[in-house]
């Protein structure tokens, strides 16, 4: 008789602490994170119109050159092989 009393009593004290404790935290205000400016980001490449009207595989390679330095980006190669 004494466990089922002191079972009742402990699981009332918890329903308690759980009903009463969130009256305790911070209130949270809803807010839009401020957006800081990066110094060290590389510049934006632009591409041309007409880069950006081809699909893929069938794209030029003048539209696959990174920045000044004319090199061409690496492709990855999926195949639908299976073993």
């Amino acid at each position: 008789m004494i466990k089922a009393i002191s079972a009742i009593a402990i699981a009332a004290f918890i329903a308690a602490a759980l009903t009463v404790l969130p009256g305790f935290a911070p209130k949270v205000e809803a807010s839009e994170p401020v957006a800081l400016a990066k110094s060290d980001r590389l510049p934006v490449a632009t591409l041309n119109s007409n880069c950006a009207q081809q699909a893929w595989p069938n794209i030029a390679a003048a539209c696959l050159k990174t920045g000044n330095k004319g090199l061409v980006r690496e492709a990855r190669l999926v195949t639908a092989e299976r073993r």
